[in-house]
């Protein structure tokens, strides 16, 4: 019973109250960060049924157990050049607010990578480059270990109705 309380009385040590967790991925040989709490689950691909008249980025629709959800490639999203999908391939399913309404929505990456504990205060703002459409998908950049991780603000790369940030596909 005592090792069992140091243990969790270490374990409480080691929790920093202004840390959260990030899963990371990669794209383009570029690691990229959102909330943990956001994911809901990691599958592989899988193909989707296509949705008529969709943004480019928009590969189409899952059903995840009853629910609809919508599929959005993030290589495509943020305009990296498209690779065919590969066995590392994955769709992470997260939870968004949008407009007050909680949504599924999956995003298709590379390959997951890890999660850290980051300190958001440890972020830094991302660099004013004007004609930088995809800035506004960034929340920070934080150093980890010798690598920089990129902070994405996942309600503005997942919102499809904010007209400033879809690109539809022109044919």
């Amino acid at each position: 019973m005592t090792e069992r309380m140091n243990l969790n009385q270490q374990l409480v040590l080691d929790v920093n109250a202004d840390e959260k967790q990030f899963l990371t991925f990669m794209m383009d040989e570029e690691e990229y960060g959102i909330d943990i709490l956001t994911v809901q689950e990691i599958r592989g691909w899988e193909p989707v049924t296509v949705i008529p008249n969709s943004p480019s980025f928009v590969k189409g629709a899952m059903n995840l157990r009853g629910t609809i959800v919508p599929i959005i490639d993030l290589r495509q999203r943020f305009g990296i050049t498209h690779i065919d999908y590969g066995p590392l391939t994955v769709v992470i399913v997260v939870s968004v607010t949008l407009k007050e309404q909680k949504k599924l929505m999956g995003i298709v990456v590379d390959a997951v990578s890890d999660v850290y504990s980051i300190s958001e205060e440890t972020a830094k703002d991302v660099p004013d480059f004007q004609d930088s459409e995809n800035a506004q998908f960034v929340h920070g950049l934080v150093n980890v270990g010798e690598k920089m991780v990129v902070l994405l603000n996942l309600k503005k790369v997942l919102d499809l109705h904010d007209k400033s940030c879809v690109k539809s596909n022109g044919g």
